[in-house]
């Protein structure tokens, strides 16, 4: 049971509605935290148009999924660990076993994205303020000024779905429930568990 109105394209504020029917023709349902976004027109703006900017940024699409699963790991957002494990297997085509040690925040065996989650969790911890050593480990690792800046626009985008989701406490939908922690097979392909 939600804490906020969980909205369908029926119930959506007027002013959200364009939002709800756009996010649910991109997904072929509406994601619940869509449906808990609606309450607000704004927010649900600036989440998507935060998305759309964040999907422009020079980071790949697998370092911004490292980045989305991160955060929401540290902030206790299930609902986003899944929607974007979900888009970290299937659409940034990263292995299981890389998304599965994203989930728990172990080691990848990827030095440059594990460089990349290590930056984003003192980014988060550290509330921006990360040590001089934190900041070159993730030059070092390859990744350019620009792009220290875009894990924090990533980790922005992050947070205000995370915060909304726990807010709001939106249920998973069936359809990312696969892709929970812990409901991972290391062969590649998600099962319900």
């Amino acid at each position: 049971m939600t804490r906020l109105t969980l909205h369908t394209e029926a119930t959506a504020p007027e002013a959200s509605r364009p939002y709800v029917q756009r996010a649910q023709a991109n997904n072929g349902f509406l994601p619940n935290l869509i449906g808990i976004l609606a309450n607000s027109p704004e927010a649900l703006e600036t989440y998507l148009t935060v998305a759309g900017i964040n999907a422009r940024a020079s980071l790949s699409l697998a370092e911004r999924e490292v980045v989305q699963i991160t955060a929401a790991r540290i902030h206790g957002c299930d609902f986003c660990v899944a929607g974007h494990t979900a888009a970290a297997l299937k659409q940034a085509k990263l292995p299981t076993r890389t998304v599965a040690a994203l989930q728990q925040g172990s080691t990848t065996g990827d030095a440059r994205l594990d460089a990349l989650r290590e930056f984003s969790e003192a980014v988060i911890a550290r509330r921006g303020a990360v040590d001089n050593a934190q900041l070159a480990a993730v030059l070092e690792a390859g990744y350019t000024e620009r792009q220290a800046l875009e894990v924090v626009l990533g980790i922005s985008l992050a947070t205000l779905c995370n915060f909304a989701n726990s807010l709001g406490q939106s249920p998973v939908n069936p359809q990312l429930q696969p892709y929970l922690p812990g409901n991972l097979r290391t062969n590649g392909l998600p099962h319900a568990g």
